[in-house]
């Protein structure tokens, strides 16, 4: 496993870098082999998918099916790995999760997020010296000033698309030809579970999530935790 000297010197080295020049300088740098994209297969997936198959399909590519998510994400999970033809996608879901009555999302949305999201991705994410997510400045204000690359508790965490804009996702999307997530015809910018997601404006992709209350976030993209 990479060491934490490591760890915090590639967190420096790229955050010069940004885009697919920040993701093939990660990927075939020091910790080849010890970094995973982890990916919704939402509303934008598909680009961040496609910049790192064009260096390698073989990525390991985290999956986390929280059992509530829309028929069409799985659907369109599948689809998209073939169309990539990516080779290494990891579908986590939650073990030994406390719903008996299958409501936590409506009782308590942030226990219910942490149940299955954070703690299945902080096991999957156990083996791995870092992780690459899709976040982008323009989605949120919650998400306006994320760096593109930082230390997480033990990890590397890198956002290569910090930058794009909504246009810069729709020209990539569409000078590739790639698939889009079908409940995007439906008016859907931003899809995460079914039961906590609803249709939104490109202009606020994320007022869909959690629409009507305070909760912007599901907690997998807390504030970095310090180094440990």
């Amino acid at each position: 496993m990479a060491t934490k000297t490591l760890i915090a010197a590639e967190a420096v080295r790229l955050a010069a870098f940004h885009g697919i020049d920040q993701l093939r300088a990660a990927l075939t740098g020091p910790l080849k082999g010890q970094i995973a994209l982890v990916s919704s297969f939402g509303a934008e997936a598909a680009v961040l998918l496609h910049l790192v198959a064009e260096i390698d399909a073989h990525t390991p590519i985290i999956f986390l099916d929280t059992l509530k998510l829309f028929p069409e994400t799985l659907a369109y999970r599948d689809a998209l790995a073939r169309h990539l033809g990516l080779t290494n996608i990891q579908t986590i879901s939650p073990q030994n999760l406390s719903d008996p009555d299958n409501n936590l999302w409506q009782t308590d949305p942030d226990a219910c997020c942490f149940a299955r999201k954070v703690v299945p991705l902080d096991a999957a994410l156990a083996p791995y010296a870092g992780w690459i997510n899709g976040r982008k400045r323009y989605q949120s204000a919650s998400r306006a000033a994320v760096p593109t690359a930082e230390v997480d508790g033990a990890h590397l965490k890198l956002t290569p698309l910090a930058h794009w804009t909504a246009r810069n996702i729709a020209d990539h999307m569409a000078a590739h030809n790639l698939p889009a997530h079908p409940l995007t015809a439906q008016g859907y910018a931003s899809i995460g579970c079914a039961p906590c997601t609803a249709p939104s404006t490109p202009e606020n992709p994320r007022a869909g999530r959690w629409a009507g209350q305070a909760k912007t976030e599901c907690g997998i993209h807390a504030t970095a935790k310090a180094s440990t």
